[in-house]
């Protein structure tokens, strides 16, 4: 007979920094900007499925290029219609303009590595110059 253990509800601090590999006070600071609201028992502070779920998603924003301010207004969104349509909408013109910003960073990365080939190139036919009258 197997034992199914329950989904744990409720996290500490520390757990959720070793989970996600960052510090408690990354935490603490997502908790100042609002996205985060854990229970409070005394000083401890102690955060739901809901809390992690967050954090989750605000870590996952981080890593393609969301600003906290972005992800604020996608939570505030979710939070105003469950649906989550405005959201989706919402999520999809913000990735339409990540993906513009980077390809204007790729385009402007291919032109600054041709520049730097061009005086690469400019700089060791002076030196092969300057070898050869030696």
């Amino acid at each position: 007979m197997s034992i199914k253990s329950s989904p744990q509800t409720s996290y500490s601090i520390s757990e959720l920094s070793k989970e996600f590999d960052i510090t408690t006070r990354s935490i603490r600071f997502y908790e100042d900007q609002g996205l985060l609201k854990p229970k409070r028992r005394g000083q401890t502070r102690i955060y739901s499925m809901k809390d992690r779920v967050r954090l989750k998603l605000i870590l996952r924003g981080k890593r393609l290029g969301f600003s906290l301010a972005e992800t604020r207004r996608l939570f505030e969104l979710y939070d105003a219609d469950k649906s989550s349509t405005s959201q989706l909408n919402t999520m999809l013109t913000l990735i339409e303009e990540k993906k513009h910003a980077l390809q204007q960073q790729m385009d402007d990365i291919k032109i600054v590595l041709m520049e730097l080939s061009s005086a690469e190139s400019q700089c060791r036919q002076s030196l092969a110059e300057i070898a050869d009258k030696g």
